[in-house]
């Protein structure tokens, strides 16, 4: 640990006995799965009527309003001998093609490997794959407030998302690590996601080069793995978020990484990235129009490049204040555009993204509480598949929160009992227990209870339930606290997965060669 993780780990409160039955009754109730499958039924806000009027409106945008490919004459190219109407850089999509090309090529489904093999994540589907908050360029914790990020903090929520049973996905830009220099920080981000973890990562994507290089690292780091034989393409080993520049515009550097992503046969996330009232309409039905249309423009252009490149559907939809114009979160709005996406998103028959832990509160206090709650709870109901922002995220995601990174990861925690749905077994119709106590009894000591009694029902690991003389005796601790003494002492327990000597090598070595070849940049 460095000298500043020391001192920030100053002053944890030991844990008394009381305290090591409950975190090992919360580690044991957590799970280790690697991803969740779920058992309850999608929940649904339209009917057939409804998702065919927005799926006409967005052909009618694609085609004839058209979505922009800004400064990617390749792009154009490719669009135009696809069989599109290219006028200048506005790209025309014939009615219904961008729907039959996606249908007929894009996997409904696909296995992102990790470097451990029981941790790659299989995503579509019935699958749900949680994934910390994306891209803060300030931390904030209990002991020094808000400040900007560091490589130090990328590498403890690093840590901590490794160590979190109910998160199956180490993320991507976790945080911008402010203190090294924007063309070389991507090496030292996707390092990090191999050194620290052993789940499954994102690429960088915020130039050609460095999406390349994050494939060249994931090449080095599955060796002869890297390439299935059994269809002799690559193996989809990062997963890589496109945001879509909305309205309807996609930027050269988004397109420049999405085909180095797509040919190399990793998987993009196409997330048109809305605030509505500002980039879309002001309504649920017009913003999710504008999102489908952008989403299927970007999905078709990945297909005609590599037919078969496995991508995900994405839709990052919220409000913004028509007071102040600052964004809003946890509004029910967004969750109903979240609902209507899902939706088409399986009529689509490809993976989804959406959802999280959003909130615009600056501190980890009620109103994040809630509104992360009025978004992570739809995310679950609706079906998202890989679910970004599922811990940390403060202030509108300009801030990464220790404290909140744990509080979420709880309550992501909780979201894997509630998609589990209700166990019919014989255990769980629990009969004999009612036939044992009978009448005017309680259940406390029969078998059944006992044979349960640990994974009964889900145990916080920050929650207090204790009574409040036993709370004060315990330091009169809040959530906060509470939350700050966790993810420190989780820091301070982490052990290191094990990475084979000659790939950390191999892998510093291309390091230093690509950070070598270029001068220092914060641009």
């Amino acid at each position: 640990m460095t000298e500043q993780a020391v001192e920030l780990t100053k002053g944890v409160r030991r844990p008394s006995g009381r305290d090591a039955k409950r975190a090992a009754r919360a580690a044991r109730a957590g799970s280790s799965i690697p991803y969740i499958t779920r058992k309850i039924p999608y929940y649904e806000v339209l009917n057939e009527d409804g998702l065919s009027l927005i799926e006409h409106n967005a052909d009618t945008i694609l085609e004839e309003i058209g979505i922009e490919f800004r400064e990617d004459p390749e792009a154009l190219s490719v669009l135009k001998a696809g069989g599109c109407e290219v006028q200048g850089e506005r790209v025309h999509f014939p009615r219904g093609f961008c729907r039959q090309l996606i249908k007929a090529n894009a996997p409904s489904e696909f296995t992102q490997h990790a470097r451990n093999p029981a941790r790659s994540v299989l995503i579509g589907g019935k699958n749900t794959v949680f994934a910390p908050a994306y891209g803060s360029p300030f931390i904030r914790n209990l002991d020094e407030g808000r400040r900007y990020a560091r490589i130090e903090d990328f590498r403890n929520f690093v840590k901590l998302a490794y160590s979190a049973t109910s998160l199956h996905h180490s993320g991507g830009t976790i945080c911008e690590p402010v203190d090294l220099p924007v063309n070389k920080r991507h090496l030292d981000m996707v390092y990090s996601h191999i050194k620290y973890s052993d789940k499954a990562f994102m690429g960088s994507v915020t130039h050609p080069d460095r999406a390349a290089d994050s494939v060249e690292m994931a090449k080095i780091l599955f060796g002869k793995d890297f390439m299935d034989p059994l269809t002799g393409r690559p193996k989809t080993v990062l997963i890589n978020l496109i945001n879509v520049n909305s309205p309807m515009t996609y930027d050269a550097t988004m397109l420049g990484a999405l085909k180095v992503y797509a040919r190399a046969n990793q998987a993009c996330i196409v997330t048109p990235f809305i605030l509505a009232g500002a980039m879309s309409p002001v309504t649920v039905a017009g913003t999710a129009t504008q999102t489908l249309a952008e989403a299927l423009a970007g999905m078709a252009f990945i297909q005609m490049l590599n037919p078969g490149a496995p991508m995900v559907l994405g839709s990052f939809a919220s409000s913004i204040s028509m007071q102040s114009g600052a964004p809003t979160f946890g509004t029910p709005e967004p969750a109903l555009v979240l609902y209507a996406m899902a939706a088409l998103a399986r009529r689509l028959n490809v993976p989804f993204r959406s959802g999280g832990s959003l909130c615009a509160s600056k501190i980890a206090d009620a109103q994040a509480a809630y509104e992360s709650a009025n978004t992570l709870l739809p995310t679950c109901l609706a079906g998202v598949n890989f679910v970004l922002h599922t811990a940390g995220w403060l202030e509108g995601g300009l801030s990464m929160g220790y404290e909140k990174f744990v509080m979420d990861a709880d309550q992501a925690g909780m979201m894997h009992t509630l998609l589990a749905g209700i166990d019919l077994s014989e255990n769980g119709q629990a009969l004999s227990a009612i036939r044992d106590v009978g009448p005017g009894k309680h259940f406390l000591g029969c078998d059944h209870t006992q044979a349960n009694f640990e994974s009964a029902f889900y145990r916080s690991p920050l929650a207090d339930n204790n009574s409040y003389e036993q709370w004060e005796a315990d330091g009169a601790s809040d959530m906060n606290v509470r939350a700050n003494h966790n993810w420190k002492k989780q820091l301070a327990e982490y052990v290191e997965p094990p990475l084979d000597p000659g790939i950390d090598e191999a892998l510093l070595a291309f390091m230093k060669q690509r950070k070598d070849a270029v001068p220092d940049s914060m641009v």
